[in-house]
């Protein structure tokens, strides 16, 4: 398999298995009313600030996939032109 692909492939899913993990503690954070329940003022900010500087990584994670994954695929698309042309040369 080659380094690229992989690498896209990996970085895609830690982003969004990250965003997966913060939105589901932020639903089972919230009560019957919809409303996050913290039990002091200091987790929930420690908490957001937390969640929200992950996201922002889980996005990094996210773009740094698809730029591999279309780094890859230009790559594959340049190769297979090249082949075709040698193959045409070789006629």
């Amino acid at each position: 398999m080659n380094p690229a692909l992989f690498l896209s492939i990996i970085s895609l899913f830690v982003g969004f298995s990250l965003r997966y993990w913060i939105n589901r503690r932020k639903f089972y954070r919230r009560g019957p009313m919809g409303v996050e329940g913290f039990s002091s003022y200091e987790k929930s900010v420690v908490i957001t600030f937390f969640e929200r500087v992950t996201k922002w990584i889980s996005i990094g994670f996210i773009i740094f996939g698809l730029l591999m994954l279309w780094s890859y695929s230009k790559k594959k698309s340049s190769e297979k032109k090249l082949t075709q042309i040698k193959v045409e040369n070789a006629k």
